[in-house]
């Protein structure tokens, strides 16, 4: 059995699978060595002994629609408190505990993780849930400390005030054994363990070149790992029906995702889905951006709100039916500057904020402890790239952490998120005209707005000016906490006003504003969850059910979210509503609210996301092909032709990417041009009427999720698309 390293993440692209594990086997065998002099403890020897894995490769830059940093420190920050995004589920704060963590941190660790909110702890950890078996608590091939089996990890999980998500041992284990889990957690203990997730990362196993995940099976494709997933599934169904079952799936843009492997028909989410969609409740992911420098590494958020959008669609079109009870958990994730510093904080609090907003049910941090490794400074701070929440007290050289179970920064922001957005809350858009301060807000039931902002400036403080929509904020200073470079504490006060506030540099702040009219007396209550139907290239029908309550004489108005602005589309008295005049290939989110007669208005539904798509007839048709995906790029062919009934001589085929992360290089059979996500195909060969073609290609490189065009216009004649 190969030795495991207790971090995961995807691979480097160029298949790193041996390199790391002759890495991992030279650092286990120093750590015995140190363990058997007495000069190691449990965590430090696992710190030392099981480094990371590589990040995968993730966008380094910001998107290109970004603004400029303000050059006087003055920024405009917007609220739209009508512009709904998704409800903060009672999941969403988590963390990874696992099996080489002492006690798993012992009763003060579990105070702690209270302290700050968290209700998810995954178990027993990374790449060793695909070695460990339950009921001899062994993991062979790697090390399992003391006091951490299944029913002291339970034990913490309560203490916590938790719930556990539970990873069943794919890689050496049976369908068999994670039943008899099942049986013992919710049966034989009554646990209530809801969430179960089959294995770890298992396209790590070899199959695309990268091998650091246990995985015993003969048939170690997608399609072997998906039937796998069917029998754990329903073994595990087999003893308590109402757990849910989570797949392991790429992360759009992060390797492999894109890639078909030799004697695949298609990737790997694809496949999974295709064939486990009906037996699964949820998608399983991870994330572990890289950056240029710290700076880029604290853009990186801004990527997941398009990387959600992308699997979502892939769950949509690949699950089969109901594809829409599929939930997707981000199980796994961490920076990869400044983890013990304030870049660490920023990034927590940016990236648990976006991925909530987007609707994933659960957010989990690797980990509570794993040990420093190299020691580095940021922005004037020790920084001990230890991936935990919590020190461990290990140390590299004369440098050594501080005591253990002391909370590093990013302790701090993930306490400050979870009381910012609490479940039930609905997170709304906020948005800034600074590239170096982010916002998120949130809508609390009973009106008011908490507000987080983030000043990813090292050295300058930022004077923030906040407008608001939808609400009016109430007179008097707001209750203001604030996370600063080189703090070991979250202050609190009231300060600055609802509509200015100063941010120190490098900073997390969050304030709670009361309004006079986001929750009116008597207002009625939001409408139900819109969906669309009959959706074309120019046209949607909007549904949705009234709120609980609803008299007649109530009005709905649909609105559409244009950045941080609300645009209303129109008005009715029903529950569905018609929309023309849409374009083609464009995604749209809308928000539909209730207005009484009172002119007392709802908060926002549940937000819908559609996208348009091409006509279905047209005198042009375009055929759209990339080929030989290798996760960072592909080879596209493009082909157009001419179904009109006059011959086309010159011509220019221009499309629009959906997303600012796709570049093309060079191009063949035509002129090939892009100015920011606008591309120009100029061609020469003649297009002969009923039918002449002409087919282009190029090379396309992506650094972000390759969402692809859905409208092309040839000569400003909207095309059809070609299978």
């Amino acid at each position: 059995m190969p030795l495991r390293r207790p971090r995961t993440s995807s691979p480097d692209p160029i298949a790193p699978g041996p390199r790391a594990a002759r890495r991992a086997r030279h650092t286990l065998a120093a750590a015995a060595a140190l363990l058997a002099a007495g000069v190691l403890g449990p965590a430090g020897a696992q710190a030392a002994a099981l480094p990371a894995a590589a990040p995968a490769a993730v966008p380094a830059a910001a998107p290109a629609a970004v603004p400029a940093a303000a050059a006087d420190g003055a920024v405009t920050v917007t609220v739209n408190a009508r512009a709904g995004l998704a409800a903060v589920p009672d999941t969403g704060m988590g963390a990874n505990h696992a099996i080489w963590d002492a006690g798993l941190g012992g009763d003060a660790a579990a105070d702690l993780l209270k302290d700050a909110g968290v209700k998810m702890l995954r178990y027993p950890g990374g790449s060793y849930s695909d070695i460990y078996h339950w009921k001899t608590h062994t993991a062979p091939g790697g090390y399992v400390a003391p006091d951490t089996d299944f029913d002291t990890f339970m034990s913490r999980v309560r203490r916590t005030g938790a719930q556990p998500m539970i990873i069943a041992n794919y890689g050496t284990g049976s369908p068999q054994e994670a039943a008899e889990w099942v049986k013992y957690a919710n049966v034989t203990k009554g646990y209530g363990a809801k969430y179960w997730e089959i294995g770890n990362e298992l396209y790590g196993n070899g199959h695309y070149g990268a091998n650091w995940e246990a995985d015993d099976h003969a048939d170690k494709t997608p399609a072997g790992y998906a039937r796998e997933v069917v029998a754990f599934a329903d073994a595990m169904k087999a003893v308590d029906p109402t757990i849910k079952i989570g797949a392991v799936l790429t992360t759009p843009a992060n390797w492999p995702d894109g890639i078909i492997a030799a004697g695949d028909s298609a990737t790997w989410n694809q496949t999974v889905l295709s064939i486990a969609g009906p037996k699964i409740d949820f998608g399983i992911v991870h994330w572990y951006p890289s950056g240029a420098d710290t700076a880029a590494t604290l853009r990186t958020p801004a990527v997941l709100g398009d990387t959600m959008y992308e699997l979502r669609r892939q769950i949509t079109r690949y699950a089969g039916a109901n594809a829409d009870r599929i939930g997707i958990a981000m199980t796994e994730i961490n920076s990869d500057r400044g983890r013990n510093t304030q870049p660490g904080a920023i990034f927590a609090a940016d990236a648990y904020s976006t991925l909530l907003a987007e609707g994933v049910f659960n957010v989990d941090w690797w980990d509570v402890h794993n040990g420093p490794d190299k020691i580095t400074t940021e922005a004037g701070q020790t920084d001990y790239n230890d991936f935990g929440l919590l020190s461990s007290g290990g140390c590299v050289g004369d440098v050594c952490e501080p005591p253990y179970n002391t909370p590093f920064p990013v302790y701090h922001a993930i306490a400050m998120t979870s009381d910012f957005a609490r479940p039930g809350d609905r997170f709304v858009r906020a948005g800034s005209d600074d590239a170096l301060v982010t916002a998120h807000a949130v809508r609390r039931g009973d009106g008011d707005v908490a507000v987080m902002l983030l000043n990813k400036d090292p050295d300058s403080e930022r004077t923030v000016t906040i407008d608001y929509a939808g609400i009016t904020p109430a007179a008097g200073a707001p209750t203001v906490r604030t996370l600063t470079n080189g703090a070991t504490s979250v202050t609190t006060a009231q300060a600055g006003t609802a509509t200015t506030q100063t941010l120190p540099p490098y900073s997390v702040t969050t304030l709670l504003v009361h309004t006079t009219d986001g929750r009116v007396v008597g207002a009625p209550l939001p409408p139900g969850p819109p969906v669309a139907t009959e959706v074309t290239d120019r046209t949607a029908t909007l549904s949705w059910l009234a709120p609980p309550g609803t008299m007649g004489g109530v009005k709905f108005e649909i609105q559409r979210q244009n950045g941080t602005t609300s645009e209303q589309w129109g008005e009715t008295t029903g529950t569905s509503f018609t929309v023309r005049n849409l374009r083609p290939g464009t995604r749209y989110t809308v928000n539909v609210l209730a207005r009484d007669t009172a002119g007392r208005i709802s908060g926002p539904s549940a937000p819908l996301t559609f996208t348009t798509g091409a006509p279905a007839e047209s005198t042009c048709a375009v055929k759209f092909a990339p080929a030989s995906d290798w996760a960072s790029g592909y080879v596209l062919n493009v082909t157009v032709t001419n179904n009109g009934t006059k011959a086309i001589g010159d011509w220019t085929l221009d499309f629009s990417w959906p997303t600012p992360y796709q570049q093309i290089s060079g191009g063949w059979s035509a002129t090939w041009t892009q100015q920011g996500r606008d591309v120009k195909i100029v061609g020469t060969a003649p297009l002969a009427a009923g039918g002449g073609s002409a087919s282009a290609g190029t090379v396309v490189n992506y650094n972000g999720p390759n969402i692809l065009p859905q409208a092309f216009t040839l000569n400003g004649t909207v095309c059809s698309l070609t299978p």
